[in-house]
């Protein structure tokens, strides 16, 4: 499942979440169709996590510019489209873009922060 952030409180919330447990960022462009293949690359990771999927959280950079942009100030990455952020404890400690957003890389990611779960 994926949150939307829409607004600077939505985004807000994701990065204190970030306290917690790390959470993803997923940057996508809705009139990108690399970024529309990125976008089913990771669906299809969530489907195949299930209830142990990480949090993810997405932003469509042209309908929410102002919060896009937050994400990149925020974060210290240079925007991407698409880009996925691994935020942790408020810090981007990971990120991929374009062809580099697989299922392979995303558990990597994931399974290599210091705050995750440990895989079951």
């Amino acid at each position: 499942m994926m949150f939307h952030l829409q607004s600077a409180e939505d985004l807000e919330r994701a990065l204190s979440s970030s306290e917690d447990k790390p959470v993803f960022i997923f940057k996508h462009s809705t009139t990108c169709p690399i970024s529309a293949s990125a976008h089913g690359r990771v669906i299809s990771y969530l489907d195949e996590e299930g209830r142990d999927a990480p949090p993810f959280f997405l932003v469509k950079v042209i309908e929410s510019r102002p919060v896009s942009n937050e994400i990149a100030s925020r974060s210290g990455v240079v925007h991407q489209s698409p880009q996925l952020i691994l935020i942790d404890s408020g810090k981007a400690v990971w990120d991929a873009s374009h062809g580099a957003i697989q299922a392979d890389a995303i558990r990597q990611a994931w399974e290599s922060s210091a705050s995750a779960d440990p895989p079951s």
